[in-house]
Formats: structure tokens, sequence, C-alpha cells
């Protein structure tokens, strides 16, 4: 980022539109928000998780900005600002309708994944008949003997 941020202007602008895509799909990566959470409380009680997914989206925030600011890019956030009595920095919410429509498997790329994945079983079919056929071979070999 810190290349193509100090860049051409064509560079630069790429990077930008990199965290402008991925600016909210960051954030939901830590999952829904706490009160959303049906695994969060459970998992903090377990000891699976030392951060609730909110503190770590906050963490996230709070080290992305500055950085983004640094290489001289803008969060893509309206609601994006300061709190110093937090000590934070306050963000817009993430669209979770978005999130749970992904989870769903109705993402923006899941039709070109699924083909992908289509494709890939279909290319491998060789391998794997010739796999079946290896292993039928050894098997008769193995009760003639």
């Amino acid at each position: 980022m810190m290349k193509m941020a100090r860049g051409t202007p064509e560079q630069k602008a790429m990077a930008q539109d990199a965290l402008n895509r991925f600016w909210y799909p960051s954030l939901m990566m830590f999952g829904p928000s706490d009160k959303e959470s049906v695994h969060s409380a459970q998992s903090m009680a377990w000891k699976i998780k030392i951060n609730t997914n909110d503190e770590l989206r906050q963490k996230f925030v709070d080290q992305t900005v500055p950085q983004a600011k640094f290489l001289g890019l803008t969060v893509p956030d309206e609601g994006l600002k300061w709190n110093e009595e937090k000590g934070g920095h306050d963000f817009s919410e993430p669209d979770w309708t978005e999130f749970y429509d992904v989870l769903k498997g109705n993402g923006p790329c899941n039709e070109e994944r699924i083909e992908a994945r289509t494709r890939a079983w279909e290319d491998g079919a060789w391998f794997r008949e010739g796999l079946m056929a290896n292993a039928e071979k050894r098997q008769n070999r193995h009760a003639a003997e």
C-alpha cells in the first residue's frame, strides 16, 4: 500500500479504491456486533477469545486510521471521528444485512466462487478417475495373489 500510495496518481487511486472496497468488509470480518453475536459471550467465558468482536473491530479501526492518514488515503466512513473521551475512533456500523446475506451464500462473488469450484471439480475428474483405476488395479492384483 505504501508503494501504491506514494506512486503515480493512477497507483494512488488504485490504493484508495482498494481501501474503499475493503473497509466495511474488513470491519465485518471480526464477526457480528457483540449484541448480535450468539457465541461471543460463551467463547469469552471459555477463554477461547480474549477480546470481543467489538473490541477487535475497535482496535482494528484505531490502528488502521493513522496508517491510512500516513499514506494520504481517506477512510471511506463519514461517521469516522476521534473520540477523546474513549481514546479511540467512533465509526459507522457496517451493513450487517449485507454480512448476513453473504453468510447465506448471496454475496457479490458467490456465483463466481461456485462456478470456479464446479469447474475445478469437473477439470479434476480425469485425475480422480485415474486414482480410482489405479486403486482398483492394485486391489485386483492383491486379490489375485
